[in-house]
This record gives C-alpha cells, structure tokens and sequence, in this order.
C-alpha cells in the first residue's frame, strides 16, 4: 500500500511541474522576449517590381514581426534584414527596426539599417548585371 501511495503523489508531483511549466507558472520573475518589428521598402529593378515585392505580398512596403529577446537582438534581425540574394531582381531595400512600439537605430545611429550593411556596394544596385 505505501509503494502505491508514493507513485502517486510522485507522480502528482511531476504533473504539478509540468503544468507549471506549460502554464508559465514556473517561469514568474523571467524576461519576455519583447516586440520586434521590421520594416522593409523595396526598390526592384526595372520590370521586376511583382517578383521584388512578392516578399511583403505585393506591395513595395511591409511591417513584418520578428523574435528578439531586446533591442540588441532587434538591431541584428534587422542588419540581417538587408541581405539581398536577388541581385537581379530587387536593387535595394530600406530596413528600419522598431523595439516595443519605439524605433531602433543602427550602430552608427541610423535608422536604415542597411546604410551600414557590410555587404552593400556588392548586394545593392546590382540590376545590370
């Protein structure tokens, strides 16, 4: 009888963990990833506007959500942002970040991310090629 009793509250005790854990009980006093907004503008190459815009669902402009713990993390996703593989079909982009409704600069302190892009001068105004 007691062997029974002891599985039973061990196992009580294990279901009170885990829906705490699913509830978020367990994680009271721990940081929520904030709100990390992205803002791209697209300029395409010439004739390519549908194939450039189809990435903010037709429209040369769109606000798009993306997971950051805080601002640092924002500032990243939107640096990563302005990488351009379709050299032919969009000849630059605008990246602007906001964090929690408030906007994010740059490390250089601007707000287009893609101003201090690494890669700039060999992804954008690529369309001749």
């Amino acid at each position: 009888m007691k062997s029974h009793y002891l599985i039973r509250t061990g196992a009580v005790a294990l279901l009170t963990t885990a829906v705490m854990a699913i509830t978020g009980m367990a994680s009271i006093g721990t940081a929520a990833a904030g709100q990390c907004a992205i803002e791209y503008n697209r300029t395409a190459c010439p004739g390519k506007e549908t194939e450039s815009f189809s990435k903010c669902g037709g429209k040369q402009s769109c606000v798009m959500p993306e997971t950051a713990e805080n601002v640092q993390g924002c500032q990243a996703a939107a640096l990563k942002a302005c990488a351009n593989d379709r050299l032919t079909i969009t000849k630059s982009k605008v990246v602007k970040a906001s964090f929690d409704g408030k906007p994010v600069m740059s490390a250089s302190g601007k707000e287009d991310f893609c101003a201090d892009y690494e890669k700039r001068a060999s992804e954008f105004d690529q369309c001749a090629k």
